[in-house]
């Protein structure tokens, strides 16, 4: 207690130099936590549009992720609907999950005719109920409103399709897309007709014309079927979606998972090419990851399936939280190297300044730890006052900046979203950074305590 009332008023003595160190102890502190709360709301927003877009875990074929690429319906799963009844019936798995729902990927070739133009697309087939309930997830409380998803209600031909694609294909004029800019040779075109067997292909599946949407645009897509023949159908576009990425932007486009499998699998027996399960909070991850492959192992033996999850199937995901993890750090690492020298000039200085004191102190008795022990609980003081007012002062700057409605462009995102500072409520991060930058203040006024120590009696005695 002694060591402790001696340490403030020695602080005291030199106000001015003293506040200066706590000044950077704030802004050190402050500056870490707020850059830490914006990467923290980077990691949340990008996992929860993974998670909205995909699920939590997908099961796959083993080879679909490495190999899927060339002919994902290659590597279907048979029987789907009895392993999402096993699943969604599971005493153990059932109360975890949100969503299950199947998926069919494929290639094909978009057209529009009256345009003369054509696209190869990966087509994604899905339940347009289920993606609705999927973009509701948001177990970290974000501030967005995910716009309803088109293709729920729509017609059975409704598809979406990338802000790429309608560029390319010449739609986004019909659906309203701005920022989308023509080639300069544009020509007018009179349209087209389809050679008479690809249009008799579309037109068998077709919707009669009293059921077509009016203004909506149309496209052909031409697939293979999984009996080598090609198969076309005629597709309303309903709206464009802009994908976060240039190459997926020119190739994305979204139907109906009945539509998607009569144009793969004909009458044959649908199959898919994944199942997404949403969870309803990410510590469910591992367990449900455990539980769906012993169901699988129970319900679907012969088939070769696999379990990932949305880290393994977003590689982006896991190197842009490394990428900013390292940012993190570097940014700690030079904060923390400027308060070990700023806070170590300043206990220098005061041994300087009090080298007669301390000569007077061992004179009467006070032992070299106790020297040490008065000048560390000093860089301490000064330690603990600017960590936690910085960590109040990031707290409340994060507060405000949350209430301005900022929003920002993350990486891989088709829309902007809610600019956050998440410092509340990350409390391992506010711990850690005060703990810290108390002990770097600590050991910063060590070296400086450690020379007083030292210092002969009677040299400091007679120094001017």
């Amino acid at each position: 207690m002694i060591d402790f009332s001696l340490a403030v008023r020695n602080l005291l003595r030199n106000r001015r130099r003293s506040f200066a160190t706590f000044i950077a102890l704030v802004i050190g502190s402050s500056s870490i936590l707020l850059f830490g709360g914006y990467r923290k709301n980077i990691e949340y927003t990008m996992q929860t549009a993974y998670v909205h877009a995909g699920g939590h875990l997908q099961i796959q074929h083993r080879d679909l992720f490495l190999y899927g690429s060339g002919n994902a319906v290659k590597y279907s799963i048979g029987d789907y609907e009895s392993l999402i009844a096993a699943i969604v019936a599971d005493g153990v798995l059932g109360p975890m999950v949100s969503v299950v729902s199947p998926t069919l990927q494929f290639g094909g070739i978009a057209s529009n005719a009256s345009a003369n133009v054509s696209l190869t697309v990966v087509g994604l087939g899905i339940v347009a109920a289920d993606r609705n309930r999927m973009r509701a997830w948001n177990e970290f409380d974000l501030p967005e409103d995910p716009p309803h998803f088109a293709l729920e209600g729509a017609s059975p031909d409704a598809a979406v399709v990338g802000h790429g694609v309608a560029r390319v294909l010449m739609l986004c004029d019909a659906l309203g897309v701005t920022d989308c800019p023509k080639p300069v040779d544009e020509q007018p075109t009179t349209g087209e007709a389809l050679p008479a067997d690809i249009a008799l292909l579309a037109g068998s599946d077709a919707p009669e014309a009293e059921g077509v949407a009016v203004g909506k645009p149309r496209i052909e897509l031409l697939a293979s079927s999984v009996g080598g023949a090609p198969n076309v159908v005629s597709l309303e576009i309903v709206r464009a979606e802009r994908q976060g990425f240039k190459e997926l932007d020119e190739l994305y486009l979204m139907l109906q998972l009945a539509q998607a499998q009569r144009l793969v699998y004909g009458r044959a027996t649908p199959k898919a090419t994944a199942i997404m399960v949403q969870l309803n909070h990410n510590a469910h991850l591992e367990p449900a990851r455990n539980r769906l492959k012993a169901l699988i192992a129970q319900h679907a033996p012969g088939q070769s399936l696999n379990v990932l999850d949305f880290r393994e199937l977003n590689p982006f995901f896991v190197q842009t939280v490394q990428m900013f993890d390292a940012i993190f750090g570097f940014i700690f690492m030079l904060i923390a190297s400027i308060v070990l020298f700023t806070v170590g000039n300043t206990m220098s200085t005061a041994v300087m300044e009090r080298t007669v004191e301390i000569g007077t102190l061992r004179a009467m008795g006070l032992r070299q730890r106790g020297v040490q022990r008065l000048f560390i609980t000093e860089g301490m003081l000064l330690g603990v006052a600017g960590a936690v007012s910085g960590a109040l002062l990031a707290l409340v700057a994060s507060t405000i900046v949350n209430r301005l409605g900022l929003t920002w462009l993350p990486p891989g995102s088709g829309h902007e979203l809610p600019l956050l500072m998440r410092v509340w409520g990350e409390t391992t991060t506010i711990v850690g950074t005060t703990l810290g930058l108390i002990i770097i203040a600590a050991f910063s006024a060590w070296w400086p305590a450690r020379r007083a120590s030292r210092l002969i009696i009677v040299d400091a005695l007679r120094h001017v």
